[in-house]
């Protein structure tokens, strides 16, 4: 079978495919992307809740994890969420800013998409949807990918296809396959950014709270998050929960503070002499949601705040103010935002994304260990590690 020769392969036509394709096409690369999914960025489409969160103005380093916390350090200073936003403006896409410097579109995701695939079109690339891909081989200094029907060849190999997080999705382990296939290591992939379950006993003691939302602090160890927490069905989501998930491991705790602004002990004992007759549930349903204000009092067997003790006024202050919940596991990849590990940053080049040990092939965005915070840091991940190999493939 003769193959088909380009200057730079793409496998996975997402976010950080697509930008690696337009840069490297801008250098005067011949580049194909190729991707199994039946259309390109189907991720992107229902980010934001179809809005597209697509950067954060407070982007840095510290908003990521990895084994190599440094690692991600030279490709967000190469490309900027001001940088993004410049594409984004060029394109006529108007945006705005929610809270703590989450940028969305104003209409819809499929402009990013939109205007991704234009930045191909104009620096040529080529994009080839539904392509299996069966094998990828290395000799005499090129890339054999096989897919199907046809045999392509390239001298440099880049693997932006993601990690497993949301299969449905088209999500795989592919690129961590290849990655092996060549020696790679992989730091072990799980779920981030996904909601927590409860164990049996606590889904029926708050089932009736399926819905609530308020607004929490949650730790775990020295790292916090103040955002909206939502009760569901299964356990916990909400911003904050995503957030501290990603640092969360099974059979570990978590912490929340449900009134992050209040004295609430020092209410309590003020209650507690100006009515002295006011229930438990009473006083809380004045702080908080009454249907949480009424579970949180069903484990206190005083009927007023009179007959409270100090000691049961400080546990029911830490029932609100350090709410300690050992969740049963977390909802899995089929509803993790994205995937925490992947491709050890040992392996790889931070200012260019190459593998060290092979010359040619590169791995971009989510499936290498480097994972953002909620709110549009993933997204710039994916540009910032793009460019950053795009930049690199003009002088492979």
């Amino acid at each position: 079978m003769h193959s088909q020769n380009y200057d730079v392969i793409i496998i996975g036509a997402g976010a950080a495919g697509m930008m690696c394709g337009a840069r490297a096409g801008q250098q005067g690369r011949s580049v194909l992307i190729l991707d199994k999914a039946k259309s390109a960025g189907e991720k992107i489409r229902i980010s934001g809740g179809g809005r597209c969160n697509f950067t954060n103005l407070h982007c840095g380093p510290e908003n990521f994890l990895s084994q190599n916390p440094h690692f991600c350090k030279s490709a967000l200073a190469g490309y900027s969420p001001q940088d993004f936003i410049d594409l984004v403006e060029t394109h006529n896409i108007a945006w705005h800013e929610k809270t703590l410097g989450q940028l969305f579109c104003d209409e819809r995701a499929g402009q990013i998409i939109d205007m991704l695939l234009a930045e191909c079109t104009d620096a040529q690339n080529e994009i080839q949807l539904q392509k299996e891909i069966l094998d990828v081989q290395h000799q005499n200094q090129q890339f054999l990918v096989k897919t199907t029907n046809r045999e392509y060849s390239c001298r440099s190999l880049v693997m932006a296809c993601g990690g497993p997080s949301i299969p449905k999705m088209g999500a795989s382990q592919f690129g961590y396959q290849i990655a092996r296939q060549f020696g790679l290591k992989i730091v072990q992939p799980r779920p981030a950014l996904v909601p927590l379950c409860f164990e049996t006993d606590l889904q029926e003691q708050f089932s009736d709270l399926s819905g609530l939302s308020l607004d929490v602090e949650v730790s775990h160890g020295k790292t916090r998050f103040r955002e909206a927490m939502l009760f569901t069905h299964r356990g916990l989501s909400g911003p904050a929960i995503l957030q501290i998930s990603s640092y969360w491991q099974p059979g570990q705790t978590i912490q929340v503070d449900m009134k992050p602004d209040r004295d609430v002990l020092g209410a309590l004992q003020a209650a507690r002499r100006a009515s002295p007759k006011q229930s438990p549930a009473g006083f809380l349903a004045g702080l908080l949601p009454s249907r949480l204000a009424k579970t949180l009092a069903s484990g206190v067997p005083a009927v007023r705040l009179a007959d409270m003790s100090d000691t049961a006024l400080q546990e029911l202050t830490c029932a609100v103010k350090a709410w300690r919940v050992q969740p049963a596991s977390s909802e899995g990849f089929k509803k993790a935002e994205v995937t925490l590990g992947g491709v050890s940053t040992n392996e790889l080049s931070s200012t260019t994304m190459q593998a060290k040990s092979v010359p040619g092939l590169y791995f971009i965005g989510e499936v290498v260990d480097v994972t953002g915070h909620l709110g549009g840091h993933n997204f710039q991940w994916a540009w910032a590690s793009a460019i950053a190999c795009g930049n690199a493939l003009s002088h492979s």
